[in-house]
């Protein structure tokens, strides 16, 4: 087991991992929560093409790739906490004008504005957790925060249906200030700063090109990187088409919360099998033997959806293993490729969430746009993504 690196007073236990799954469960929240809303959204604001209103989930993926790339370096020269509070302070006042935008045009800067202010909680809590920890212990704390904060998530599309019921899809953005405030509120009352004075970098242009050069040149951090971008690709994919899928393909809209909720905890046993196996196997194990269940699941999904026998629980099966490999892998991976790069954190934790993120965009933005009212896209970009990730799996070493 490694030691916990040195660092200033600690929250206790369950608190810190609690506390960091709040703070991660708010962009999870930012971004489930606008699944039942999609409809009445692109009825008002898209009416001749509702396909576009799934962009709404993308440009907030977007913002949220790009602001990676600063939050980290800015973390690693003010502190992790004030970071992590100026994110929010983006992410609310975005969220506030997200409620007055009158056209879709407006709405998608909102939500990349938004996703710009939540890039801070996410990377800078993954820096917060290398300050203290590394190796397999932080990947194992990693499946902790994972397994408290899906449920969050699990409940954000009944929850967003509840808003919507009573303040229609505008109320969900102020839905999105009060978490926003209820985990700034948190952080800066109970965590200690963990980043001491002497430990930061400032912000000189020789600084910042020194800590990305070594990075990028560093073979295992990129190759979880290019693993990382598969693995979001494939689950950023089918969060894209699920309301669709679950609405139209299958007619369960009206139950669409219902279902998400409990794929989505279904889902979380990954990270619970990974909390508890992680120390014994390691992270490369663990990730690799997730992308083979993946390519076997969607590999079955595919035939049988060729075939005409994918049923609706076949499909709600599948879908829950995509969900399932992203709590198994990504904690174990984020460890891995911040393993040696303690020293910048932050520099680290940037550029691999922002390529990783800006990339599987980039693929998943396509596969949602080519929904023809199957699974058929979604299952075949899963197939591809988990096999290619698998092949680059095998080249990636422990690292502790």
């Amino acid at each position: 087991m490694s030691e916990p690196v040195s660092a200033p007073r600690r929250l206790p236990l369950p608190e810190f991992v609690a506390m960091l799954a709040f703070l991660f469960a708010t962009i999870a929240f930012s971004i489930d929560a606008m699944l039942p809303a999609l409809p009445e959204i692109a009825q008002a604001l898209t009416p001749d093409n509702i396909n576009r209103a799934q962009l709404i989930l993308t440009s907030f993926m977007a913002g949220m790739g790009l602001g990676t790339l600063f939050a980290g370096p800015i973390s690693d020269a003010i502190g992790r906490k004030v970071a992590i509070t100026l994110g929010f302070v983006i992410y609310t006042v975005a969220a506030i004008a997200a409620v007055f935008a009158g056209s879709l045009e407006l709405l998608l800067v909102a939500r990349f504005v938004q996703g710009l202010g939540a890039a801070a909680p996410r990377i800078v809590g993954l820096a917060l957790v290398r300050d203290l920890y590394q190796g397999r212990e932080m990947a194992r704390i990693s499946s902790f925060v994972m397994m408290i904060f899906i449920i969050i998530p699990a409940m954000a599309p009944a929850l967003g249906q509840v808003i919507i019921s009573f303040a229609g899809w505008r109320g969900v953005f102020l839905a999105f200030v009060v978490f926003a405030l209820g985990g700034s509120l948190w952080l800066n009352l109970r965590q200690p700063e963990t980043l001491l004075p002497e430990n930061r970098r400032p912000l000189r242009l020789g600084t910042l090109a020194a800590g990305a050069r070594e990075v990028l040149t560093d073979r295992q951090v990129m190759l979880c990187t290019v693993v990382m971008t598969l693995g979001f690709a494939q689950m950023f994919g089918l969060l894209s088409s699920a309301q669709q899928l679950f609405g139209e393909a299958y007619g369960k809209g009206n139950q669409f919360p219902m279902w998400f909720a409990a794929m989505a905890l279904l889902s979380g046993s990954g990270t619970v099998l990974n909390a508890k196996f992680v120390m014994r196997y390691g992270m490369r194990q663990i990730a690799t033997w997730a992308y083979m269940m993946q390519i076997v699941s969607s590999g079955l999904t595919l035939i049988l959806l060729l075939t005409g026998w994918l049923s609706f629980p076949l499909f709600f099966v599948w879908a829950v293993s995509v969900f399932f490999m992203a709590g198994v892998t990504f904690g174990n991976l984020n460890a891995l490729a911040l393993q040696r790069m303690g020293h910048i954190a932050g520099m680290a934790a940037s550029i691999v969430a922002a390529a990783s993120t800006l990339a599987s965009v980039m693929i998943a933005a396509p596969v949602g746009l080519l929904y023809d009212g199957t699974a058929l896209p979604v299952v075949v970009a899963t197939l591809i993504c988990s096999t290619l990730a698998l092949m680059l799996m095998r080249r990636l070493r422990e690292g502790g």
